[in-house]
């Protein structure tokens, strides 16, 4: 009986200075090292990719796409359609996101995709302007008049052969950062003349902010809107 209960007495000492032990190195140790090498070697990663604007203020993030839109008429109207604000470089579309059901009270940040098909709202495999309302083929035909409309100016004609991909489609997500080079100099003329800027002043803001392929020859050459839309904003004063 005694040696029962001097067994079980050794092993609750030995369990709990396990416990002890394991939790100094798992829950102390090894996240301060962690942390402490993160900060150390990936400062800027660690702390969240956050861009700052010339007074060094953060405005966000560069791994998270923002919109770039006018203020509502009525801020409490869910149905006012929202406009994109025309002297800014606009990101992809957002489609995927949909409405914020979550929490109503706050503006939350909601990531996904739209779930619909490529040829989701096709006739015999093309989008047509017959698309059903909602279908992607009707959501990309309007997304392509808009990009059209809105980047088209006296001296600057866009023609639709001009639009790519990725300025009328969202991404998995719906919160990516980066547009294409193509999508962002096909902006540069309508950001030039809402900006009162020369428009190689706008081109050259876009070739300092273009990143090649990782390594070169991962991803594709993309343009992080929120860096380039802050450097605009620098150039502005705005």
């Amino acid at each position: 009986m005694n040696n029962s209960v001097g067994n079980t007495v050794r092993l609750i000492g030995a369990g709990l200075r396990a416990l002890l032990v394991l939790t100094i190195v798992c829950g102390v140790i090894y996240p301060l090292a962690v942390t402490g090498i993160a900060q150390a070697v990936f400062n800027d990663k660690a702390n969240g990719s956050e861009i700052k604007d010339k007074d060094g203020k953060v405005v966000g993030s560069s791994l998270i796409g923002q919109s770039y839109n006018l203020p509502k008429k009525d801020p409490n109207d869910a149905e006012e359609a929202v406009e994109p604000d025309l002297k800014w470089f606009q990101p992809r579309p957002s489609n995927g996101l949909g409405s914020n059901s979550v929490n109503t009270q706050y503006s939350l940040i909601l990531s996904g995709a739209t779930n619909r098909s490529a040829d989701n709202g096709a006739a015999n495999g093309k989008c047509t302007d017959q698309a059903e309302e909602g279908t992607l083929c009707a959501q990309v035909i309007a997304a392509k008049e808009a990009v059209i409309a809105d980047n088209t100016t006296a001296s600057y004609a866009v023609k639709p052969e001009d639009v790519p991909a990725d300025a009328v489609t969202s991404s998995g997500s719906g919160l990516d950062p980066d547009i294409s080079p193509e999508y962002a100099k096909l902006q540069v003329h309508r950001v030039a003349e809402q900006n009162g800027l020369d428009v190689k002043q706008v081109e050259k803001l876009v070739a300092d902010h273009t990143t090649g392929r990782t390594l070169g020859f991962m991803g594709e050459p993309r343009v992080n809107v929120l860096q380039l839309n802050t450097a605009l904003r620098a150039l502005t004063k705005s």
